[in-house]
């Protein structure tokens, strides 16, 4: 799968939420207009076993004058584990082909209720939004990492897109930075948190986050909904 250099991936985990916000905000500066393509991809998943389910989603390309693609955004479709983890694989393996060379550098974003981050509060900053920085350094993930606190070590992740997503790029290696922002807390409301976000995004891709043109109607669910499907196996 051919993209630009710097790609923004999002494994969209919320209907109707977190990906159509951050695509619908992001926008091209007006002092270096893009223009705008986009594809969709539909990947086998028939090496982990699973035939009857493939890792799809769609990709919007921001293209300079000269048709080279300069920011890309992949938002990866909601899936449940096992198969989560191994469409998040097919993607990663599907960008660096057979070269991790050719990866591009990645911003991972989440937006994750903070009941499923454990952090010790007295020795921990109590952050909006925290980073976390894998593989080299590239002046778009320095840029992100100079604004941001990192994670703490102690940090515990109870929500399985974030884990997946983690572990994956750690074996992978390639340049890469985690942005986790905090929902539902009392300081700021979960569209306060998205723009944060999204401002970090555009101030990284060289690109814009217009709040005006965000939609942000996220589907309300109950804790029991909530709870990981695959974890009822286990009692």
């Amino acid at each position: 799968m051919k993209t630009a250099a710097k790609l923004i991936f999002i494994s969209d985990d919320i209907n109707g939420g977190f990906a159509t916000a951050i695509v619908t905000g992001l926008q091209p500066n007006p002092s270096s207009p893009f223009n705008t393509s986009e594809e969709s991809f539909d990947l086998p998943l028939d090496r982990y076993g699973i035939t009857d389910t493939r890792a799809s989603g769609n990709v919007t390309h921001f293209v300079d004058a000269s048709g080279v693609k300069q920011v890309s955004i992949l938002v990866l479709q909601k899936y449940e584990p096992p198969v989560l983890s191994c469409a998040i694989n097919e993607v990663l393996s599907s960008l660096a082909e057979e070269d991790t060379s050719t990866m591009p550098s990645l911003i991972l974003p989440f937006l994750v209720d903070s009941s499923k981050l454990k952090l010790e509060r007295k020795k921990s900053p109590d952050e909006n939004i925290y980073g976390i920085q894998i593989g080299p350094q590239t002046d778009m993930i320095q840029a992100l990492a100079s604004r941001h606190v990192k994670a703490p070590s102690s940090m515990q992740i109870h929500h399985e897109p974030l884990s997946c997503a983690l572990q994956l790029v750690r074996v992978l290696k390639t340049a890469s930075f985690i942005l986790i922002g905090q929902s539902g807390q009392h300081r700021l409301d979960d569209f306060e948190i998205i723009c944060e976000i999204g401002e970090s995004l555009a101030s990284a891709t060289s690109m814009q986050f217009v709040k005006e043109k965000v939609t942000w109607n996220p589907t309300k669910v109950s804790k029991e909904q909530e709870k990981e499907p695959w974890r009822a196996l286990y009692g």
